[in-house]
């Protein structure tokens, strides 16, 4: 099957069932090319409703997971965005095409190699790679517009929340195995968040993500 058709396939089959309606992010998945983010022998792959292998033995976002992030988020031209997990780069791409910068954050050596490569090779200049434990946040870079946890959450941190801009928004998912929610956390103003809930699933957790507190009586 031809790549093109397999990407409409997606589309159609994969990405607007799960509520991604909005036609500048489904234009956006015929732009930048999914299978370029793909080692070789993973390319035939790249329009699956799955989550492929990273070298480190961490998983990939499904497409239609990346596409509804994408959505939610609603990155504009004159915001700065921060994802902590850098996958294979792709998540990264899609939201550096309409935003002013992106900072992702990385704790695997291996992976943050492959995206670093994979974005250099596609041209996505907009994008600053770093290597270290975003479980908390970035504060290095802060305030953002935007904040994407590619992983779960047990416990949402109040120091990751403070890095929001006024009106800015979180996407997380908060809770354990095997349910979990997805949510769009938007503050609307210096003290006060809204939390809008989206769906539920399961993902793996972000590395050295923090546990809620255990008492013993």
């Amino acid at each position: 099957m031809k790549l093109e058709q397999a990407r409409f396939n997606m589309i159609e089959q994969q990405i607007r069932p799960w509520n991604v309606l909005d036609m500048g992010v489904l234009e956006l998945l015929t732009i930048v090319k999914r299978e370029k983010f793909l080692p070789t022998n993973q390319k035939s792959l790249a329009f699956m409703d799955t989550e492929l292998p990273l070298p480190d033995g961490s998983l990939m976002l499904s497409p239609k997971m990346e596409a509804r992030i994408v959505q939610e988020v609603a990155v504009k031209k004159h915001e700065s965005a921060l994802i902590v997990g850098a996958g294979s780069g792709y998540l990264p791409a899609l939201l550096a095409f309409h935003a002013r910068h992106v900072t992702c954050v990385e704790t695997s050596p291996e992976v943050h190699l492959v995206a670093e490569q994979n974005l250099h090779h596609e041209g996505v200049a907009n994008v600053s790679l770093e290597l270290g434990d975003a479980a908390k946040g970035w504060p290095k870079a802060a305030p953002y517009d935007v904040i994407v946890m590619t992983g779960s959450l047990q416990v949402l941190p109040e120091e990751l929340k403070q890095q929001l801009k006024v009106g800015g928004r979180l996407f997380v998912i908060l809770g354990s195995a095997p349910i979990m929610t997805a949510f769009i956390y938007t503050r609307s103003s210096e003290t006060e968040f809204v939390a809008k809930p989206l769906f539920e699933t399961s993902i793996a957790a972000v590395p050295h993500a923090e546990h809620p507190s255990t008492f013993s009586f």
